[in-house]
């Protein structure tokens, strides 16, 4: 059985290379699903005119699918809520000068 635990610890590998650390941490993910072998995850970008964009949501794509048991990861992306600094965990805020 996939847990959320699992498709967690995988995404913490996954670096948003503007800022230097990793999507879960920085809070840009909001809910991650898992129907069985199958795990949607709804996330955010730090800025919408991202470059990276696609680059990232691979990224993540193949990070979830790399955790044991997933034979399939859908990756969406939202604007809404707006991601901004709160949202990162304390380590990243304090890493931030926040």
């Amino acid at each position: 059985m996939i847990t959320e635990e699992q498709v967690i610890e995988s995404l913490k590998t996954v670096i948003d290379p503007e800022v230097g650390f990793d999507v879960y941490s920085m809070g840009l993910i909001y809910k991650i699903d898992i129907d069985d072998k199958k795990v949607d995850v709804e996330m955010t970008l730090s800025t919408r005119g991202c470059p990276l964009h696609e680059l990232i949501k691979q990224w993540v794509k193949d990070a979830v699918e790399k955790v044991p048991g997933v034979e399939e990861a859908n990756i969406n992306i939202v604007w809404e809520p707006a991601w901004n600094a709160s949202m990162a965990s304390d380590e990243v805020k304090k890493a931030m000068g926040g």
